[in-house]
C-alpha cells in the first residue's frame, strides 16, 4: 500500500503568526509531499512496501539503503513534528510536568536547552525531547534521521531545524524561530501522550 501524507492536525491559519499560511503551505504541501512521492518510488514492487512505516525506517537504516532511509524517516519525523504543534495556548500539567520540573528544573529551562540545542546544531537536523534510560533527555539528529530508529530512545516532542522550516517566516534566523515556536506553539498534550505512551510500554516490558 502507497505511504500518503497525513493531513495537518490543524488548519492551516491555526499557528499564525508565529507559523504562516504560506510556510506550511510550502512545509507540508510541497516538501513533506516530496518525501512521500519519493519513498513511494524506491518502494515500488518492494515487498517491504507492505510494511508500516516505521518498520520500513528501521529496515532501511539496517540495510544502509541512505535514500530510502532518508525519505521515509523524513515522512516520519515530519508528521511528528506536525503532531507537536497547537494554536497557542496550554502549557504542561500533570506527570509531563513534573518530569520536566524534576529533569530541567522548570518548563522555561527546558524550553531555553531546547533553544539552545536546535540553534546550535550544525546544518540540518532536529532538535528532540526524549525518554532515554527512563529519564528526559535534550538531544539533536543530524539530517533525516530519528529516534525510532535508535533502541531505547522514545521521542517526545521535536523542531525541525531545516532552513526551509523557517526561512519563509523568518529568514535565516533561526534562534527567532525555534523561541518563538518552542514558546508559543507547542501541543503539551501531545506531549503528554507520548511520554504516557513511554511509561505503560516500559511497565510492559
Amino acid at each position: 500500500m502507497a505511504l500518503e501524507l497525513p493531513p495537518l492536525p490543524f488548519s492551516i491559519d491555526a499557528l499564525a503568526p508565529h507559523m504562516s499560511r504560506e510556510t506550511l503551505e510550502f512545509h507540508h504541501g510541497k516538501h513533506h509531499k516530496a518525501y512521500v512521492d519519493k519513498a513511494n518510488q524506491l518502494l515500488e514492487g518492494k515487498d517491504l512496501a507492505k510494511k508500516p512505516l516505521p518498520e520500513i525506517i528501521r529496515a532501511a537504516a539496517k540495510s544502509g539503503d541512505k535514500p530510502l532511509f532518508n525519505n521515509t524517516a523524513q515522512i516520519w519525523n515530519h508528521t511528528f513534528f506536525w503532531n507537536c504543534l497547537a494554536a497557542p495556548g496550554k502549557k504542561p500539567e500533570g506527570e509531563l510536568k513534573t518530569q520536566i520540573d524534576k529533569t530541567f528544573g522548570s518548563l522555561e529551562a527546558l524550553l531555553k536547552k531546547l533553544q539552545e540545542e536546535a540553534v546550535g546544531h550544525f546544518a540540518s537536523g532536529w532538535a528532540w525531547l526524549v525518554v532515554k534510560d527512563g529519564a528526559l533527555a535534550v538531544t539533536s539528529y543530524h539530517d533525516a534521521d530519528t529516534p525510532i530508529a535508535h533502541d531505547g530512545v522514545t521521542p517526545l516532542l521535536t523542531l525541525d531545524v531545516w532552513e526551509h522550516a523557517y526561512y519563509i517566516d523568518y529568514r535565516n534566523a533561526r534562534p527567532k524561530f525555534a523561541e518563538a515556536v518552542l514558546n508559543n506553539i507547542v501541543n503539551w498534550d501531545f506531549v503528554a501522550q507520548q511520554l504516557k505512551a513511554a511509561a505503560s510500554l516500559k511497565a510492559a516490558q
